[in-house]
């Protein structure tokens, strides 16, 4: 049951952040709505937590923030609207074979990067060499 409504909600939250990402302004809007809530929420709770006053501003505060994806990216970065425009999966979705191969790449490219650097260096290097004047 509870596996159930994650799941609902995670894919909830994926598609409102693909929509959402199109439209940077909106997101920001009601991201920055969710944030006050739930800041104001907390501000609240802590005040007055034997009476539990503002329960009400963390609930929507924190349900604003987790529908729209902002609840992680506000603590990690803006690398969301990023996977939301390319329609990435999270890192916890991506199989081990994925990740795998992610890493491949990366490290073909790192030596690729490393390969034109040693003969960017051995180009100047025969350049500098002839440019010497040899003696007669």
């Amino acid at each position: 049951m509870v596996r159930k409504i994650v799941s609902f909600f995670d894919k909830l939250e994926d598609k409102i952040r693909i929509r959402l990402s199109h439209n940077p302004i909106l997101y920001s809007i009601i991201g920055g709505i969710g944030i006050v809530l739930f800041w104001k929420g907390v501000w609240e709770v802590a005040e007055l937590f034997p009476f539990l006053h503002g329960m009400g501003s963390v609930i929507l505060g924190t349900l604003i923030l987790l529908i729209t994806g902002l609840m992680v990216s506000f603590f990690i970065g803006e690398s969301i609207i990023i996977s939301g425009f390319k329609k990435e999966k999270k890192l916890v979705e991506k199989t081990e074979a994925e990740v795998s191969m992610e890493k491949l790449s990366i490290d073909y490219v790192v030596s690729e990067l490393d390969h034109i650097e040693k003969e960017l260096d051995e180009l100047k290097k025969g350049k500098d060499n002839t440019h010497r004047k040899i003696p007669l």
